[in-house]
């Protein structure tokens, strides 16, 4: 059994990970035990609250500003504390204290407060992806990030349990303790990461190196590391394909909650349904098309990816009421958008890791981010004020965006073709 199984790439790859790629991956799966089951419901949450669309986009940017912030200071802070401890201290101060304040939240200011403090993600963000990849074979990249989304899927099949609660309790008192039970999970997750995981041989190296160095002195060296950017073909193709998806994400992420409960009128205590078949739908998808798919020509699954989400928006906003039809272009339409998305974060997070330096991962991988939250930071607000003219609004401006991210990979890969013939 175990001989068909290890036919399987996918399933190769997890049975073959050592040390910290391992560790990093068998602890995802307390991701979706705990934070995934907030998600579905973390909009509606705070329209509870009397909260408005417009204010919902405010947050929204508030976070993606501190998610910029602290982009921009990780490179430094990871060389500084090593990968482990940075990623043990940001995912406790992003995730655990914001799990509290959300979970006895009575309006705006503490969606705001837990906003700032979430931003601190970005810290992790990078040291996290030092953690798991600085230390694995790069040719098992692509099926290491398929894992990680795979087991942040795995909460489909206990989002029930979301449904149940809000049913039972209501939605407000459901969510509260969804958010006390994800700040127990996460603080679990970052004490087993911790302990069982061992700092990086760059890691090493950088924090040697930024021994008795001031702060001042690390963010100075970031000049050469801009430069290394400018200079890679790949790297600024890779910042231009994460800013597009990072945009695109956060809308679907917080807009589609609102387009599906307040503008087609999905009850309240349907909402985890979606999701949950969302994440079957990615965890499929990953075992039958995105594990096959090569890692050297990421040109297709590309325009694949953008194509199958265009597909997917396009078939939400034709959706004006629920009953039969409105159901049934739901779910075809999530098919598309669970495809399209799997394929996007997969080879968002591949190419980024294919192109960047390993020797300067962190410094670069901040400034990436930071550029990345720059960019994106005003969109929030601005889908907020698209969805408080039309609920449709953001998800057209998110067919713009996929459509500039298919212009973008056809103009990338014309002038890699140049280069290499030249």
């Amino acid at each position: 059994m175990k001989k068909f199984l290890l036919k399987h790439p996918l399933l190769r790859t997890l049975f073959e990970l050592k040390g910290n790629p391992r560790i990093s991956v068998y602890t995802e799966p307390m991701w979706g035990l705990s934070m995934n089951l907030c998600l579905p419901y973390a909009t509606v949450y705070m329209l509870s609250f009397g909260i408005k669309d417009i204010e919902v986009g405010i947050i929204t940017s508030i976070f993606m500003f501190s998610q910029m912030i602290f982009a921009f200071l990780s490179g430094a802070i990871i060389d500084k504390f090593g990968r482990r401890l940075s990623t043990a201290i940001f995912d406790f101060l992003a995730w655990c204290i914001p799990c509290l304040i959300w979970a006895s939240s009575q309006g705006f200011w503490f969606f705001v407060v837990a906003a700032l403090l979430n931003g601190t993600m970005r810290v992790t963000t990078v040291s996290w992806t030092c953690l798991l990849i600085e230390d694995a074979p790069k040719e098992k990249t692509t099926h290491i990030f398929s894992w990680i989304l795979i087991f942040a899927n795995f909460s489909a099949i206990f989002a029930p349990v979301s449904s149940i609660l809000v049913s039972r309790l209501t939605l407000v008192p459901a969510i509260r303790i969804l958010y006390i039970n994800a700040f127990i999970i996460m603080t679990l997750k970052i004490i087993i990461l911790y302990i069982f995981s061992t700092e990086t041989k760059v890691g090493k190296i950088k924090r040697e190196e930024s021994r008795g160095m001031s702060w001042f002195q690390m963010l100075s060296g970031y000049k050469a590391s801009f430069q290394k950017i400018i200079s890679s073909h790949g790297t600024k193709f890779a910042i231009v394909i994460s800013i597009l998806i990072e945009i695109v994400t956060t809308i679907g992420m917080v807009f589609w909650q609102v387009i599906a409960s307040r503008y087609i009128g999905i009850p309240d205590t349907l909402l985890p349904i979606f999701p949950m078949v969302k994440s079957i739908l990615t965890i499929i998808f990953f075992f039958t098309i995105i594990a096959h798919m090569n890692q050297s020509k990421l040109k297709w699954p590309l325009y694949g990816g953008f194509i199958s989400t265009i597909i997917g928006s396009l078939l939400l906003i034709a959706i004006s009421r629920p009953g039969f039809w409105g159901y049934f272009l739901l779910s075809i339409s999530i098919i598309f958008e669970s495809l399209g998305m799997a394929i996007l974060a997969t080879l968002r997070e591949s190419i980024v890791a294919i192109h960047v330096d390993p020797e300067d991962r962190s410094s670069i991988m901040g400034i990436l981010q930071t550029i990345v939250m720059l960019i994106s930071m005003p969109f929030g607000f601005i889908a907020g004020m698209l969805s408080d003219i039309s609920r449709a609004l953001p998800f057209i401006l998110s067919i713009g965006l996929l459509l500039i991210g298919i212009l973008a990979t056809s103009i990338y890969h014309r002038d890699s073709s140049k280069l290499i013939s030249d």
